[in-house]
Protein backbone atom coordinates (compact mmCIF):
# COMPACT_ATOMS: atom_id res chain seq x y z
CA UNK A 1 0.00 0.00 0.00
CA UNK A 2 1.25 3.47 -0.76
CA UNK A 3 0.88 6.55 1.47
CA UNK A 4 -2.39 7.66 -0.17
CA UNK A 5 -3.98 4.23 0.29
CA UNK A 6 -2.81 4.11 3.90
CA UNK A 7 -4.25 7.56 4.62
CA UNK A 8 -7.66 6.47 3.29
CA UNK A 9 -7.97 3.42 5.55
CA UNK A 10 -10.88 3.49 7.99
CA UNK A 11 -8.82 2.81 11.09
CA UNK A 12 -5.41 1.96 12.50
CA UNK A 13 -4.30 -0.12 15.47
CA UNK A 14 -2.43 1.56 18.29
CA UNK A 15 -0.58 -0.56 20.84
CA UNK A 16 0.46 0.95 24.15
CA UNK A 17 2.31 -0.62 27.06
CA UNK A 18 0.19 -1.04 30.18
CA UNK A 19 1.23 1.48 32.80
CA UNK A 20 0.79 -1.08 35.61
CA UNK A 21 0.92 -4.45 33.88
CA UNK A 22 3.63 -3.75 31.32
CA UNK A 23 1.55 -5.80 28.87
CA UNK A 24 0.69 -4.61 25.35
CA UNK A 25 -2.80 -3.17 24.86
CA UNK A 26 -4.16 -2.55 21.37
CA UNK A 27 -7.05 -0.30 20.33
CA UNK A 28 -8.63 0.11 16.91
CA UNK A 29 -9.04 3.82 16.32
CA UNK A 30 -9.90 6.42 13.70
CA UNK A 31 -6.95 8.46 12.46
CA UNK A 32 -5.73 11.07 10.02
CA UNK A 33 -2.29 11.00 8.43
CA UNK A 34 -0.51 14.32 7.98
CA UNK A 35 3.12 14.23 6.90
CA UNK A 36 4.98 12.03 9.36
CA UNK A 37 2.27 12.33 12.04
CA UNK A 38 -0.80 10.20 12.65
CA UNK A 39 -3.45 12.11 14.58
CA UNK A 40 -6.11 10.38 16.66
CA UNK A 41 -8.80 11.75 18.96
CA UNK A 42 -9.32 10.09 22.35
CA UNK A 43 -13.05 10.30 23.01
CA UNK A 44 -12.48 9.57 26.70
CA UNK A 45 -9.80 12.25 26.93
CA UNK A 46 -7.08 11.77 29.52
CA UNK A 47 -9.33 9.17 31.19
CA UNK A 48 -8.87 6.71 28.32
CA UNK A 49 -6.74 3.77 29.43
CA UNK A 50 -4.64 3.89 26.28
CA UNK A 51 -3.93 7.60 26.86
CA UNK A 52 -2.92 6.91 30.47
CA UNK A 53 -0.61 4.19 29.17
CA UNK A 54 0.88 6.51 26.54
CA UNK A 55 1.58 9.17 29.17
CA UNK A 56 3.72 6.68 31.11
CA UNK A 57 5.19 4.82 28.12
CA UNK A 58 5.21 7.10 25.02
CA UNK A 59 6.76 4.47 22.76
CA UNK A 60 3.85 2.84 20.92
CA UNK A 61 3.26 0.38 18.13
CA UNK A 62 1.21 1.47 15.16
CA UNK A 63 -0.32 -0.82 12.56
CA UNK A 64 -1.44 1.10 9.52
CA UNK A 65 -2.65 -1.25 6.82
CA UNK A 66 0.22 -3.60 6.05
CA UNK A 67 2.76 -1.51 8.01
CA UNK A 68 3.86 -2.06 11.61
CA UNK A 69 5.89 0.80 13.02
CA UNK A 70 7.35 1.70 16.42
CA UNK A 71 6.56 5.35 17.09
CA UNK A 72 6.39 7.96 19.78
CA UNK A 73 3.00 9.21 20.99
CA UNK A 74 2.15 12.45 22.75
CA UNK A 75 -0.89 14.49 23.70
CA UNK A 76 -1.14 17.56 21.49
CA UNK A 77 -0.56 20.73 23.54
CA UNK A 78 0.11 23.38 20.87
CA UNK A 79 -3.10 25.28 19.99
CA UNK A 80 -2.47 25.31 16.24
CA UNK A 81 -1.62 21.61 16.13
CA UNK A 82 -4.66 20.90 18.33
CA UNK A 83 -6.97 22.55 15.80
CA UNK A 84 -5.21 20.82 12.89
CA UNK A 85 -5.63 17.38 14.50
CA UNK A 86 -9.31 17.96 15.29
CA UNK A 87 -10.04 19.29 11.79
CA UNK A 88 -8.20 16.50 9.96
CA UNK A 89 -9.82 13.65 11.87
CA UNK A 90 -13.29 15.24 11.91
CA UNK A 91 -13.21 16.09 8.20
CA UNK A 92 -12.13 12.53 7.33
CA UNK A 93 -14.88 10.80 9.32
CA UNK A 94 -17.82 13.23 9.16
CA UNK A 95 -18.87 11.97 5.69
CA UNK A 96 -18.34 8.32 6.72
CA UNK A 97 -20.39 8.38 9.93
CA UNK A 98 -24.16 8.80 10.20
CA UNK A 99 -23.97 10.47 13.61
CA UNK A 100 -23.17 14.03 14.60
CA UNK A 101 -19.46 14.11 15.44
CA UNK A 102 -19.40 17.80 16.42
CA UNK A 103 -19.41 17.21 20.18
CA UNK A 104 -16.79 14.46 19.85
CA UNK A 105 -14.58 16.82 17.81
CA UNK A 106 -14.81 19.50 20.50
CA UNK A 107 -14.33 17.27 23.57
CA UNK A 108 -11.89 14.55 22.47
CA UNK A 109 -8.21 14.78 23.31
CA UNK A 110 -5.97 15.07 20.24
CA UNK A 111 -2.99 12.73 20.32
CA UNK A 112 -0.09 12.77 17.87
CA UNK A 113 1.76 9.62 16.89
CA UNK A 114 5.08 10.74 15.46
CA UNK A 115 6.33 8.38 12.77
CA UNK A 116 10.04 7.94 12.13
CA UNK A 117 10.87 10.18 9.14
CA UNK A 118 10.33 8.52 5.78
CA UNK A 119 8.54 5.47 7.25
CA UNK A 120 5.68 5.55 4.77
CA UNK A 121 7.57 6.89 1.77
CA UNK A 122 6.39 9.80 -0.32
CA UNK A 123 3.74 8.10 -2.51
Amino acid sequence: MDRVELAELDFCYLTTTGRRSGSPHTVEIWFALHGDVVYVLAGGGEGSDWVKNLMVHPTVGLRLGDRDVICSGRPVVDAEEDELARRLVFDKYRPRDSGDLTDWRARALPVAIDLPAGTLGSG
